[in-house]
């Protein structure tokens, strides 16, 4: 093949939308794997994709993703969680990369967090660290590099990426080292948006998309699919979908 498509999709671990109460909606993996199927993606690159347990315990075999695993056929893939903590909230965490052509060099990079504290069901708490993963794969003979990545959403403890760069300045390093085709894909979490846009060009990346929110609870533009100049985005589109709080975002590429 020599275009190819690109699922960026935050999954909320398989828990719908519901506009009423957003956090007590129920987790349904099926709807989360009909929006997955439905665009048709080469490669699948999946945010939160376990429900984290209070006190940090992470299931040696990760149940959400040995189930995509099972059903997404087909596909090479690649899963991590981010380091164990007990620190941990109930909410998603964990990357997986699918891809129909072999996934190797399978690398994973540690972001931590800074000791920024807030407030969480009457406790004083700091933030867990978070994760970059990588792999390459081979499409229409040419290597391709990938990079999945989740961020901390400063915004949401009285803060911004800005005043603490260290998470997406790491990312940065990592794109500079890149030589040939890359994707970089995510849910950054930066309210800010046209500041990160701005970062990653000095880096040769530019993003699918800026105009249209990717995240239901706010009208943020979260989600982006960056790319460099050994690739041409050909068509892209935000898909609002009930499987999750984020919008799915697919992006169709061609080596130049």
């Amino acid at each position: 093949m020599s275009r190819f498509r690109v699922l960026q999709f935050n999954m909320q671990f398989g828990q719908i939308w519901d506009e009423t109460y957003p956090d007590r909606a129920p987790i349904r993996l099926e709807s989360t794997l009909q929006e997955i199927r439905s665009h048709n993606a080469d490669i699948i690159m999946l945010q939160e994709v376990e429900h984290a347990k209070i006190g940090g315990a992470q299931a040696l075999v990760p149940p959400n993703f040995a189930q995509l695993q099972a059903e997404l056929s087909g596909y090479s893939s690649y899963f991590s969680y981010p380091k164990a903590d007990p620190r941990e909230l109930p909410f998603g965490l964990g990357l997986a990369i699918f891809s129909r052509s072999p996934l190797e060099d399978l690398s994973r990079i540690e972001i931590p967090s800074p000791s920024i504290e807030f407030e969480f069901l009457g406790k004083k708490l700091t933030p867990t660290d978070r994760l970059l993963i990588g792999a390459k794969t081979t499409v229409a003979g040419r290597e391709l590099h990938l990079l999945n990545t989740h961020l901390l959403a400063f915004f949401m403890l009285g803060s911004s990426s800005t005043n603490h760069p260290f998470q997406r300045c790491l990312v940065a390093e990592t794109l500079s080292a890149i030589r040939g085709a890359a994707i970089l894909s995510g849910d950054f979490n930066v309210s800010d948006h046209a500041s990160l846009i701005s970062q990653y060009a000095l880096h040769g990346f530019s993003t699918v998309q800026s105009a249209l929110p990717t995240w239901r609870r706010r009208p943020l533009v979260l989600d982006h699919i960056f790319f460099n100049a050994p690739l041409r985005c050909l068509d892209h589109r935000v898909v609002p979908t009930p499987a999750s709080d984020h919008h799915a975002l697919v992006g169709d590429f061609e080596f130049v």
